[in-house]
């Protein structure tokens, strides 16, 4: 028999805890709200859970669910995260999904509106996506932000913000205890250097086979010019100026000479199955007495870059048509096994003396174009790696 009555319950008015025995507290607030609580211990730490209200759970009852969870925490089975369990406690993916839905409304930016979802999708949902939001520490938290902490530091501070938003709507929403530790987090980050600046805003590679489908639905020479930025890794520069005389069809190459790179030195772009067929539907804007193969709207006159980028702020995306360089070398690094000497061959990068001769004898022209095929096949939304490497 405990300590606590039926009647001694209803009676009880002032603020504090009453105790029943075996852990089990009545808790009465400031506000003269009463609960129940059992205190249980598990591995030198003590834990308050909750059992309900004492309007709607007797103490009989109390006493019940007490000692069940004193049970279940022997075993080593947490009533908590059971009890989330049983009703539902959303994934960390789940729960973003209906944060932005909430949220969204209010914004009007498009930039942002694109840019909230689509950081977690890149930076947040590989790493904690599937776990449910009550299960997300600060070790999780603080290990996907330090993948871009110094590289994409403006990034990895909105995605901070972003994650700290949701665990805080799922506090407010019980499925959490409490919110995250952010103070900590942050102070264990290291500084970036000051005046440090992020890179060129570069379109996560996952979103890119998107982008490039939205791109191919546009019949427009800047449309057209786009996808042979991204299919070749080149710089638009290269693809604005870039001639006819320079297009070998049957070769299926690209010789951009010296005088345009930006290294000094001419550069073979071996064209994947896709990107020949860019240059060749580009064939149906040709313009005559123009050498052009990507024409502007002034006769004799190469195409704008600002056409390129236009078509990126008509979308509502932040991103740079440069960025794109660095999309197809994340896309290298994270999800393909080729050499990191080839990938910097194809962004025509100064490389290491070794591999000039390689490049000179044309073996390393093999590699790049398996390379380039594979990512044109990535582009055109089939991730499968469907060529064998060349070893």
């Amino acid at each position: 028999m405990g300590n606590l009555t039926a009647t001694g319950v209803k009676a009880a008015k002032a603020a504090g805890r009453y105790g029943d025995g075996d852990g089990l507290y009545l808790v009465v607030s400031k506000s003269g709200a009463r609960s129940w609580v059992v205190r249980c211990q598990k591995d030198g730490r003590r834990r308050d859970i909750g059992l309900g209200s004492a309007k709607k759970v007797s103490l009989a009852l109390a006493r019940e669910r007490a000692s069940q969870t004193r049970s279940q925490m022997e075993a080593g089975i947490d009533p908590v995260i059971q009890k989330r369990k049983a009703a539902g406690v959303p994934t960390f993916r789940e729960a973003a999904a209906v944060v932005y839905d909430e949220q969204r409304k209010t914004w009007r930016n498009a930039k942002h509106n694109y840019q909230w979802m689509q950081s977690l999708e890149a930076y947040a949902f590989p790493a904690i996506g599937e776990r449910s939001v009550s299960e997300i520490d600060g070790t999780a938290v603080r290990e996907l932000l330090m993948s871009i902490w110094l590289t994409k530091h403006e990034t990895a501070v909105r995605v901070r913000q972003r994650i700290n938003t949701i665990l805080d709507w799922a506090v407010a929403k019980g499925y959490r205890d409490a919110p995250l530790a952010m103070s900590i987090i942050n102070k264990s980050l290291p500084k970036p250097a000051k005046g440090s600046k992020q890179h060129l805003a570069a379109m996560p590679y996952v979103d890119v086979p998107e982008f490039t489908g939205m791109l191919r639905r546009k019949s427009s020479i800047g449309a057209l010019a786009l996808r042979a930025v991204i299919l070749t890794a080149v710089r638009s520069g290269e693809v604005r100026l870039a001639t006819w005389g320079e297009i070998d069809f049957k070769a299926a190459t690209w010789t951009i000479p010296a005088e345009r790179m930006k290294a000094g030195r001419e550069h073979i772009v071996p064209l994947s199955p896709a990107a020949v067929a860019v240059f060749e539907e580009a064939k149906g804007h040709r313009i005559a007495g123009s050498n052009f193969i990507f024409q502007g709207t002034k006769k004799g006159k190469p195409l704008s870059d600002m056409t390129l980028t236009k078509i990126l702020r008509d979308q509502g995306l932040p991103f740079t048509v440069h960025g794109f360089r660095s999309s197809f070398r994340d896309w290298v690094g994270e999800e393909t096994s080729f050499a990191g000497d080839v990938a910097e061959m194809a962004l025509a990068h100064t490389i290491k003396d070794k591999t000039e001769a390689a490049y000179r004898r044309g073996s390393m022209l093999d590699k790049r174009r398996i390379l380039m095929d594979n990512w044109a096949n990535y582009c055109q939304g089939d991730k499968r790696q469907l060529i064998a490497l060349v070893k």
